[in-house]
């Protein structure tokens, strides 16, 4: 791994502390929302910062790459250049256009495929959350620790639902009422780059979520690593973020949660045969 340069942090930083500048100013404002899906939302919001960024970085890395939810090419998420920065300008699009102040600007620096750098802002509560591979996270400057929780019962979760939900929900539901039924409770709170900055900062136990974008959880998984936690696919594989499924925990809490979803697929599985 190459020896990674202040620069690329403090770049990474600047981004999403500006883009959570440019979100703030718009919360109350007549918005230009589009549909990119039936519930998949853009505003105009997301491609001013997207624009900006991009210009960011030609000036500053002209070498580096830029994948970004908004102008990236759907081919490009398949590649792994050797210096790649994935932005998600606004992830919670859907809460920032109902003025829902849930929402982020999640940024990582991969290189060759592998997270080095990562940025999440909540510009709504202020908290910035950073990581760098090796060298720990951090919420505001305070370093980050994953919470201690062992157990299911005694466990917070989180998952979010794909944009395409609303074709076939039998198994999201089900998976989502089945750690209900073994967990102290289950969110849903529409931004996964926080809900893994949220498993990192120890106020949520684990996190899971299929369909996802490389912008949504490059940043937060590395986040968790750093702050001790444990991330992998939700069948247990190696993460990739270009795999676009991930399931985040404190760390005690992984196996037990890859065994429930397992135990869930088996008889999911199982019950449709005899359909």
């Amino acid at each position: 791994m190459p020896e990674l340069s202040p620069a690329f942090l403090a770049t990474a930083i600047e981004a999403v502390v500006h883009a959570g500048d440019v979100q703030m100013s718009r919360v109350g404002a007549a918005m230009q929302i589009e549909k990119k899906g039936a519930i998949d939302l853009v505003t105009e919001t997301d491609r001013q910062i997207e624009r900006e960024f991009r210009a960011l970085i030609a000036a500053r890395f002209p070498e580096h790459e830029v994948l970004g939810e908004e102008f990236s090419d759907p081919s490009e998420r398949e590649q792994t250049p050797e210096f790649c920065w994935v932005f998600d300008p606004i992830d919670g699009t859907t809460n920032f256009a109902h003025g829902l102040p849930i929402f982020c600007s999640s940024l990582a620096l991969e290189i060759n495929g592998i997270a080095v750098v990562g940025a999440v802002y909540d510009p709504n509560r202020r908290e910035l959350f950073t990581a760098e591979r090796g060298r720990g996270a951090w919420l505001n400057g305070v370093p980050l620790k994953t919470s201690s929780a062992d157990t299911l019962i005694d466990s917070l979760l989180c998952t979010g639902f794909h944009y395409d939900v609303q074709k076939d929900p039998d198994a999201l539901l089900g998976l989502f009422a089945h750690f209900v039924s073994l967990s102290r409770a289950v969110r849903r709170l529409g931004s996964a780059a926080i809900d893994l900055c949220y498993v990192a900062a120890g106020r949520l136990d684990g996190f899971w979520e299929v369909r996802l974008g490389p912008w949504d959880i490059s940043a937060g998984a590395l986040i968790v690593e750093e702050a001790g936690g444990r991330v992998t696919t939700t069948d247990g594989g190696s993460f990739n973020s270009r795999l676009g499924n991930v399931l985040a925990s404190n760390g005690p809490l992984h196996d037990p949660m890859l065994q429930a979803i397992r135990t869930f697929e088996d008889g999911f599985r199982s019950r449709n045969r005899t359909k």
